[in-house]
């Protein structure tokens, strides 16, 4: 039986074939994801351009409560607060990300061992 299952030639497919064929589909495969990174990419930049569009400002009053008969002394005081959002620097896509150039290693410590 063994033999007859090495014998069998029926349905064989040849291995360069399938070589080939796993070949197209993996690069198929690596040119979809990076579109698909792209894509993703793309619109994470729309929602920072969102978020960075939103004006953060905010100002809030203060207020007193003074005490009754208590000679203009007061039983609570909150004060207020104000804050102005700026335009930062990267706001709307105006930030250019840069990669540092490549920096030569120094000198390699040599121990006893000559390493």
């Amino acid at each position: 039986m063994l033999t007859q299952l090495l014998h069998d030639e029926t349905g064989f497919i040849v291995s360069a074939e399938l070589v080939l064929v796993a070949t197209i589909l993996v690069i198929g495969l690596i040119v979809g994801l990076s579109e698909v990174q792209h894509a993703v990419v793309q619109e994470l930049n729309d929602v920072g351009d969102a978020i960075g569009s939103v004006n953060q400002s905010f100002l809030y009053t203060g207020f007193a409560g003074r005490k009754r008969g208590g000679r203009g002394r007061f039983k609570a005081v909150t004060f207020g607060s104000a804050f102005r959002d700026s335009f930062d620097d990267c706001d709307n896509d105006q930030c250019a990300l840069s990669c540092m150039p490549p920096i030569p290693e120094g000198p390699k410590f040599r121990g006893r061992g000559g390493f």
